[in-house]
């Protein structure tokens, strides 16, 4: 049962649903405060992930080979072009012209692909997936219910629309990580999580704006940790050690 991502989806609907009424209260101040402690969130699941590391090497190795691969395929420009398509469409079912509002136009993008790419959702939907544990995408809920609000605050009722597109994408990444999880081991699953940990931890530094890290770039590591996990266990470690 796909507990997370509903309750994930339900947070995303009901905090645009309330942004889009009554966002127009909150100062600017309380918006920019409250994006902090989000990134501050953000960084601290982050980290209570990549301390479960069990292989060091193949989850550096796994994130620096992934960013590259995502880097030479410009995945990231990529889902900002699957995101503008997706605009397009959600725009003409909510009845909301944006054509003529560029700025309009990049908010409600930069605000599907946070909620239908980020790693938290990728990462949390994976692991639910294969382990059933729902914790990391009902803390990513919390965030996203405000962060939702805010959006809506800019963006009106729109913001609801894009909880479908983020269901769908995570209801098949959950579907997909059913059938990987009797491939795997315990030692692979703690070194997915830790490498998930380290795109959470770079989420959180994009949210308070620190430092703009290439987040979707990153995604590919996620697909080779677990490989790379069992090869360094398996065929390097044992003449090492």
């Amino acid at each position: 049962m796909p507990i997370g991502i509903i309750v994930n989806t339900l947070s995303i609907f009901f905090g645009g649903l309330i942004g889009a009424f009554a966002g127009n209260k909150l100062s600017e101040e309380f918006k920019d405060k409250l994006n902090m402690i989000f990134g501050c969130c953000a960084m601290g699941m982050g980290i209570s992930t990549i301390v479960l590391m069990k292989n060091m090497p193949a989850v550096i190795f796994a994130i620096i080979a992934g960013t590259s691969i995502g880097i030479c395929i410009h995945l990231g420009d990529k889902i900002n072009h699957a995101a503008m398509g997706m605009q397009k469409v959600i725009a003409k079912i909510v009845k909301a012209d944006s054509s003529a509002d560029e700025s309009y136009t990049t908010a409600l993008v930069t605000c599907i692909v946070l909620f239908c790419a980020s790693g938290t959702g990728i990462y949390g939907s994976i692991v639910s997936g294969m382990t059933g544990d729902h914790s990391i995408l009902i803390a990513k809920s919390i965030l996203d219910l405000f962060t939702a609000l805010i959006f809506a605050c800019v963006l009106g009722a729109v913001v609801c629309a894009v909880a479908v597109p983020q269901f769908i994408i995570f209801i098949l990444l959950f579907l997909l990580a059913g059938i990987i999880y009797p491939l795997t081991n315990e030692i692979m699953i703690a070194d997915f999580k830790a490498c998930g940990g380290f795109l959470l931890l770079a989420t959180g530094f994009r949210m308070i704006k620190v430092k703009m890290f290439p987040v979707a770039d990153m995604i590919p590591s996620m697909i080779i940790v677990m490989p790379l996990s069992y090869v360094w266990v398996s065929c390097i470690l044992p003449f090492v050690s």
